[in-house]
């Protein structure tokens, strides 16, 4: 997808998908951000709730599984997105794996900024009207 110049004729980053937000627990985080701030649930697991961002399709993610707050930005293909990356001067931090909605990889630019780029190649998340989302095997 690069011109004559070098330059990319599409934008390989789509939109924001997530602000992922570090929780000590998915209820600690819930009682903070949805009850004391007034974010409605979208979804949630046993290790992240998702949390609506009202004029945006963004979310706030709660998550207990990593340290780290991150901004998870959304693009066709994490596997391309991180070549696309390589090609620019960037680096691959953490090669792409498997995430509930499709893959992510982690990435660096030249500056030393990371950033996680995920695909959604196998669709959002569903969850039922309480808001939970059915484990592997319970769809």
């Amino acid at each position: 997808m690069a011109t004559t110049e070098g330059r990319r004729r599409e934008p390989l980053i789509r939109k924001i998908d997530a602000v992922e937000i570090p929780v000590p627990s998915v209820e600690q985080g819930l009682a903070f951000y949805r009850d004391r701030l007034g974010h409605d649930l979208i979804w949630r697991t046993e290790t992240a709730a998702g949390l609506r961002l009202p004029e945006t399709d963004a979310e706030i993610v709660l998550q207990t599984e990593r340290p780290d707050m991150d901004v998870d930005l959304l693009v066709e293909s994490a596997e391309s997105a991180a070549q696309a990356v390589v090609d620019a001067g960037g680096t691959i931090l953490a090669p792409p794996f498997d995430v509930a909605i499709g893959k992510a990889v982690v990435v660096g630019d030249p500056w030393g900024n990371r950033l996680v780029l995920l695909d959604m190649t196998t669709g959002p998340l569903v969850a039922d009207a309480s808001g939970n989302v059915p484990g592997p095997g319970e769809r």
